[in-house]
């Protein structure tokens, strides 16, 4: 089971297995124009992953820390417009988002667009959020990257979780396991907690998936998988959103946590 704080001995224990890597060491592996494979893992596989993995990667580490908080804030339209193209599956859609490193403070507006060539591009300023309106530096941003006018966006979706950051400087792959994930509705204020999932996500320059982490996770019978935390967030917790192509993720999200729970209860 993944704990909801880091002093758990297993998972110390776990991250302490890799050889640390410094943020000005992975500048090579941003990837900031790049393909993302992810994948849905029972949180109680963790330190099983891990162990794997620890031959192969580094592990992001910034002073002594090796696990960190991250807060994203989504916008959308009244309408949902960001949150229809992706159901729908439309190929040039967009996200946008605020997302705050919490261990650093620092904040980024951030504008996704996933390609028809199945690629994601990102563009994002350092920024603070503001719940009221977008400073001028932001609109600017927004202008040339979003395709919609930045008055007509609002804050829909609070996502927190946990980030451990696993790199492989010369396959230039960057993987990220990201658990203890939460959601905050903002406009009805409900709320949903996830102790049971890891969402891991392989972000490299292209789609080969040979490498040791693709080879690890296909062993242990979990597959590549379309994952939005926006999208699922939202799904579960606004009512009014369409969500029958979602139907098949939430019955999978469902089965993790029912086995999830039987795990332990058989302990």
């Amino acid at each position: 089971m993944i704990p909801h704080n880091t002093s758990n001995s297993n998972l110390k224990n776990a991250l302490q297995a890799f050889d640390p890597i410094s943020m000005e060491e992975i500048d090579c592996v941003r990837l900031m124009n790049r393909v993302e494979t992810k994948y849905l893992v029972p949180a109680r596989v963790i330190n099983t992953l891990l162990d794997f993995l620890c031959r192969e990667y580094h592990i992001l580490e910034s002073k002594d820390n090796r696990v960190f908080p991250y807060s994203t804030t989504y916008f959308d339209t009244k309408d949902y417009l960001f949150y229809n193209q992706h159901i729908r599956g439309q190929l040039d859609r967009y996200k946008i988002r605020y997302r705050k490193y919490e261990f650093t403070g620092e904040s980024f507006l951030e504008v996704k667009k996933k390609t028809n060539k199945g690629r994601t591009i990102k563009w994002r300023i350092s920024n603070n959020f503001s719940a009221d309106s977008f400073d001028n530096d932001a609109n600017i941003l927004l202008s040339k990257y979003s395709p919609v006018n930045s008055r007509l966006i609002r804050p829909v979706l609070l996502s927190s979780f946990s980030r451990v950051t696993l790199v492989n400087t010369e396959l230039k792959e960057r993987i990220t396991i990201d658990y203890d994930i939460s959601f905050n509705e903002m406009i009805n204020r409900h709320k949903i907690d996830m102790p049971f999932l890891l969402v891991a996500e392989l972000k490299k320059d292209g789609h080969d998936l040979s490498g040791p982490f693709s080879r690890t996770i296909r062993d242990m019978n979990i597959h590549p998988t379309g994952f939005s935390k926006y999208c699922i967030g939202s799904a579960l917790l606004n009512y009014s959103l369409k969500r029958n192509i979602l139907k098949p993720k939430i019955l999978s999200l469902n089965r993790i946590k029912n086995e999830h729970n039987g795990f332990f209860n058989d302990e």
